[in-house]
């Protein structure tokens, strides 16, 4: 089993937390979602779920970090700093006390395609993932999570299925994931709870 392991090339330059009242809302809605059951951690101990919101007008995002899904409460420790990314050579750089979630590249693809999106939620959640499966915009079930043909399958999603009105995604190759978005935490949690 691949899930919970990072598949991109990862530059970490180990740094200083965000400043948490930067982040107060982000570290809100992840604890929520931890205790919705949203964000969490299987019975094999491999964790999920991730949450990121863009800093200001750039490209840079805070995201929670990898392996922090077991975890009922972070604090800023737990979450880094994207400042860089490169899509087709599968490689990040992260600034922070923690290397990025796994599913960092993901967040990377969906923030460069749209400029309007500040913040995007994952979760699993079996019965949920099944309900939306080929009803909202569906990744590829040969597509795995974390890498260049998932990125791929993110600007297809946008390109042929609307995702950008929809704002909510399944996928198929990554078994009970659900991923939303929108220009805020709180419409990408409303996109969420609307289902």
């Amino acid at each position: 089993m691949d899930e919970g392991v990072i598949k991109y090339h990862c530059h970490w330059l180990k740094d200083k937390s965000v400043q948490p009242e930067i982040i107060q809302e982000l570290m809100q809605w992840r604890d929520h979602l931890y205790s919705l059951g949203l964000i969490g951690v299987y019975d094999n101990g491999i964790g999920f779920g991730n949450i990121s919101i863009r800093l200001q007008d750039s490209l840079e995002f805070v995201v929670s970090g990898t392996q922090t899904g077991h975890l009922p409460h972070l604090t800023a420790e737990h979450y880094t700093r994207v400042t860089e990314f490169n899509l087709t050579e599968n490689s990040l750089t992260c600034r922070g006390p923690i290397k990025a979630s796994s599913e960092s590249l993901t967040h990377a693809a969906i923030y460069s395609f749209e400029s309007k999106i500040k913040a995007i939620i994952h979760i699993h959640h079996a019965e949920f993932w099944h309900k939306l499966l080929f009803q909202v915009p569906t990744t590829r079930s040969e597509v795995p999570y974390g890498t260049p043909q998932m990125v791929a399958e993110m600007f297809r999603l946008f390109e042929q299925e609307d995702l950008s009105h929809l704002k909510i995604l399944a996928m198929a190759g990554h078994e009970d994931g659900v991923l939303t978005f929108g220009e805020s935490l709180k419409e990408a949690g409303e996109v969420l709870f609307q289902y």
